[in-house]
């Protein structure tokens, strides 16, 4: 609502209803951006959790699968709304556009509220982040003085934080901030990889604004494009689903997730290779004239549509990667999903970062204002170098998580005193129901 007033809205020429200056309309559309960004970062972080922890005692083959489809159910929205809305503000009324998601997000606040009793769920207080940064901060603390005063050590660092080692946090605590920790090279590895996908916002929308929209007398909305990003994920989600379900039993889960990841960055670096050459291909195609927004601008006479491959590419990329990074950071539960949504975030600023840098340093050479006179190909090749080595870096430390929630399952519960308690009173018990009800013994012998 606040992103509403881009201009003077006129019931008719003697009434406006708003008649803000363009300084004005900028201060409210970036704090418009700035609410959409909270609430976008809330909804990212809560909804996926809340949805699967209904899945806990599942197997790693259907959490998977619940990824999978879940991702493909968001994406399957989000062509519908690339198709309609982004038409209905191109082409038909571009305040519309806003008006449209005010209404819809409504309507879910209003559905949220009514089934409120049926989605609360309370996580575990042993996972919360207070707790995991108290874990890390105890850990350096006692570290540090045993350093001081005290020769011996441990088998991981963060063991100081326990009770036993001079901290105050339980073994559970720790065990699961180490857990999480094992995570953060994976979290690492996608920040390169979500600078990629944010081209499809910014490189990539440049490139379609400055390539021919027009089909059959017909102007496609830039965002339009984006669909084809997504055509790939809902057909790759089913074939990979049936593949799954036909040569892997019940027991068995398939092909490593590692596996999906590494092949995906290297579709994301496939795809940033084919823009940069999709770019110079684009420059070769005389400037024609067109009309967005009622704006004329000069373009490209290269058809947008030959701009498909390098979205296509990216779409297998996040078919590939997204869904599996979800299901290794779900498998560790606590507030590892959060981070996995904080370091996504990360790779976004990293992309706007690159983009800024490069137009400085390159005095606009590389990300130009007008694309034909400038290079950013190079910007797109330089990216799909970076893209590659992240993808080698992954690969290499990739076995680390190939049986993660079988390592973290066996090493959590062996290394618990109470887990060790609780069996050494069941043996008791089952020894104590065998004295009782052998015939053999004589009371004697019982007592």
């Amino acid at each position: 609502v606040v992103a509403f007033p881009f201009e003077d809205i006129y019931i008719d020429r003697r009434h406006i209803l708003h008649t803000l200056t363009k300084r004005e309309q900028k201060i409210v559309f970036y704090f418009a951006l700035l609410t959409a960004s909270l609430g976008i970062g809330g909804i990212r972080a809560i909804v996926c959790p809340l949805s699967a922890y209904n899945l806990e005692d599942c197997g790693p083959k259907e959490l998977l699968s619940f990824f999978n489809w879940f991702y493909w159910l968001i994406n399957l929205n989000s062509a519908v709304v690339f198709v309609s809305i982004s038409y209905i503000q191109q082409s038909v009324a571009r305040n519309l556009g806003f008006l449209i998601p005010f209404v819809s997000v409504l309507m879910a606040m209003i559905t949220i509220h009514m089934v409120r009793g049926e989605m609360i769920y309370k996580p575990k207080t042993d996972s919360s982040l207070l707790t995991t940064f108290g874990v890390i901060a105890s850990a350096l603390k006692t570290c540090c003085v045993r350093y001081r005063y005290f020769s011996g050590g441990v088998a991981n660092w963060l063991d100081h934080a326990k009770e036993n080692y001079g901290g105050q946090y339980s073994e559970t605590q720790v065990e699961n901030t180490k857990s999480l920790a094992r995570l953060f090279p994976l979290f690492a590895f996608q920040i390169l990889y979500r600078t990629c996908i944010m081209q499809i916002p910014s490189g990539y929308y440049l490139q379609t604004m400055n390539s021919n929209l027009n089909f059959s007398g017909f102007v496609l909305p830039v965002a339009a494009m984006n669909v084809i990003s997504i055509v790939p994920l809902l057909i790759l989600v089913p074939i990979l689903e049936c593949i799954n379900s036909c040569l892997f039993s019940s027991k068995d889960t398939g092909h490593s997730p590692t596996i999906y990841i590494v092949v995906g960055q290297l579709s994301a670096a496939l795809s940033m290779m084919v823009a940069g050459f999709s770019e110079i291909h684009r420059k070769h195609f005389p400037q024609v004239e067109q009309t967005l927004s009622e704006e004329v601008l000069l373009v490209s006479s290269m058809p947008c549509f030959h701009l498909a491959p390098q979205y296509i590419l990216l779409g297998v990329a996040e078919a590939l990667v997204t869904p599996s990074c979800k299901f290794l950071t779900f498998k560790i539960r606590g507030i590892s999903m959060h981070f996995l949504t904080l370091f996504n975030g990360a790779g976004c600023f990293m992309g706007a970062f690159f983009v800024q840098t490069a137009h400085a340093g390159t005095q606009g050479n590389w990300f130009p204002h007008l694309l034909h006179e400038g290079k950013l190909e190079r910007f797109f090749f330089f990216l799909a170098s970076l893209m590659m080595v992240n993808t080698l870096g992954f690969w290499t430390i990739a076995h680390r998580y190939n049986n993660l929630n079988q390592e973290y399952t066996n090493e959590f519960r062996g290394s618990l005193p109470e887990e060790k308690l609780l069996k050494h009173e069941k043996a008791i018990k089952h020894y104590d129901s065998v004295l009782e009800s052998s015939p053999i013994l004589s009371p004697m012998e019982k007592t």
